[in-house]
């Protein structure tokens, strides 16, 4: 059943229907209004400029002219058809949160009626575009089960109630139940829930526990787990595989420059930097400022430059993850994590940036922030697995590694790539120039493809593909031996049967097996 729906047939009129802050729409509008304001501005100067050059010869100062009224008149008519405009969508934007629902209407001329289940919600993000930081403001984004973009907006409504409705929410879709009436606030209570998560972290871990506040009580309190310093992120994003890129480019163009005799030029290279620059800018803005922290509802990333945004990501709906180290940030120790999340998806509006819990962190970053979306890692020496899966080779804790005929299609990687099973997740390692290390839990595998190519099939190898929701990871073993291949196969379909029935993750928050 989708956890977005057009149609709220099931609002509940006895909860009090709220607006969002009247000056919303500005935020959202202000390029237009800058345009236009900027068009007739122009064309009043150029006006008054005219007047001047005309009165000049006759020694008299500028004057109104028929053309210069009729510009501002123009331009007064235009402000006051945006500003109505603003106003009535103001107006008819209103919002409700229920026990099961959170409902947006919207629309002047066409109506929108907009319903997300709220126990569908994945996550919850708190944006914050410049405009609105100015004015305390932020906008909400709704995520759900089954979406492949973001299924819900709500803008923008102050700060403060923003983060009051998000614990709100994301708690009654983990399952909380409140024993009070809501309190007055946006959305009534700002309920947190009472989770510990560090039941099953690795060795040498910052274990994290916070209380559960009453209904309606502020922001519960938080742990940092990771904070990226600006010198490091300024490494990081000038040791980046782009900015290598970039120069190579820039010195292949100016080679070329002086080789044509200016036939060519560097500017035939802008459509080069128009996907560079961004690329480059998305990742350092999403890495400054960065802060990981653990809270009652999950894990808590903030960042932003420009654009500051606020994710809770529930451990319970994390589907996948994913740890990388490239060949320069081996020298110093850095990695990268990300994950699926559902309703995250792997296109559209910013979905790697969202998808990142850590953009360069230390190793010990690392450990704390998969103790938090892997709380129980299903072995006794997990800081160890973790460590064989992101830099080891060979079978050490307990991987399976490739044969020896994967040689010929993997030369330098088949020593590395390889698998190993606990009792609670898979991990795959890979990659020779940049290590990666997945980690996909039982309950989270959703299928499994067994594949054979026509060469894997010549040297007697197999790989399996395990289905997760959409992302920006794809969970795979590579180049198994036959027979282990088909072993796994069959098991790690049992194992995540069972794990399916065993752990109903959708309720983080209710299981205390799982915080």
């Amino acid at each position: 059943m989708s956890g977005e729906s057009t149609v709220p047939e099931t609002a509940d009129q006895t909860v009090p229907w709220k607006r969002v802050h009247p000056v919303s729409p500005l935020v959202r509008g202000w390029i237009a209004v800058l345009a236009i304001l900027y068009f007739f501005g122009q064309n009043w100067i150029e006006n008054i400029f005219n007047a001047e050059e005309r009165s000049g010869s006759d020694g008299g100062g500028w004057s109104f002219t028929p053309g210069l009224v009729w510009v501002i008149v123009g331009g007064v008519a235009v402000l006051l058809l945006i500003m109505g405009a603003f106003f009535l969508s103001w107006y008819f934007t209103k919002y409700q949160v229920t026990e099961r629902h959170v409902n947006v209407n919207s629309g002047v001329v066409f109506r929108q009626q907009r319903q997300a289940r709220i126990d569908r919600v994945q996550a919850i993000d708190i944006v914050q575009p410049l405009l609105a930081r100015i004015f305390g403001l932020a906008e909400l984004k709704f995520e759900v089960a089954d979406a492949g973009s973001t299924a819900m907006r709500l803008a923008f409504i102050k700060i403060d109630d923003a983060k009051v409705l998000r614990n709100d929410i994301l708690a009654r879709a983990a399952g909380l139940k409140q024993d009070t009436a809501p309190a007055a606030g946006p959305a009534g209570s700002g309920h947190d829930g009472g989770a510990s998560v560090g039941g099953g972290l690795p060795a040498g871990t910052d274990r994290v526990a916070a209380p559960a506040p009453p209904s309606g009580a502020p922001e519960a309190p938080e742990r940092v787990v990771a904070v990226v310093p600006p010198q490091r992120l300024v490494a990081a994003t000038l040791l980046s595989p782009w900015v290598g890129i970039t120069v190579l480019v820039v010195i292949g163009g100016i080679i070329a420059t002086i080789a044509t005799h200016g036939e060519f030029t560097l500017l035939y290279m802008i459509p080069f930097f128009i996907g560079v620059v961004p690329a480059l800018w998305g990742q350092f803005n999403q890495g400054y400022n960065f802060r990981a922290a653990m809270g009652s509802d999950g894990l808590r990333l903030s960042y932003g430059l420009l654009d500051t945004r606020h994710q809770t990501v529930p451990p319970g709906r994390v589907q996948a993850v994913m740890v990388t180290q490239g060949i320069i940030w081996r020298r110093f120790g850095w990695h990268k994590v990300v994950v699926n999340v559902a309703g995250y998806g792997s296109q559209g509006e910013d979905a790697t940036l969202r998808s990142t819990l850590l953009p360069v962190g230390t190793r010990q970053d690392v450990l704390n922030v998969l103790g938090i979306v892997l709380p129980d890692p299903g072995t006794g020496r997990p800081a160890e697995l973790v460590d064989a899966g992101i830099s080891g080779a060979g079978t050490a804790e307990g991987f399976t590694t490739s044969p020896r005929s994967a040689r010929w299609l993997s030369p330098f990687a088949y020593r590395r790539q390889g698998f190993a099973v606990t009792d609670t997740a898979l991990f795959s390692r890979a990659g020779v120039l940049i290590h990666s290390l997945v980690i996909v839990a039982h309950e989270r595998i959703q299928g499994i493809l067994l594949t054979q190519g026509p060469l894997d099939r010549r040297l007697g190898l197999t790989g399996i593909q395990l289905c997760t929701t959409d992302g920006p990871i794809s969970p795979r073993v590579k180049q198994m031996a036959l027979a282990t291949g088909r072993d796994l196969f069959m098991t790690q379909a049992d194992r995540a049967a069972i794990a399916r029935r065993l752990n109903d993750r959708d309720h983080w928050l209710e299981d205390e097996h799982h915080g």
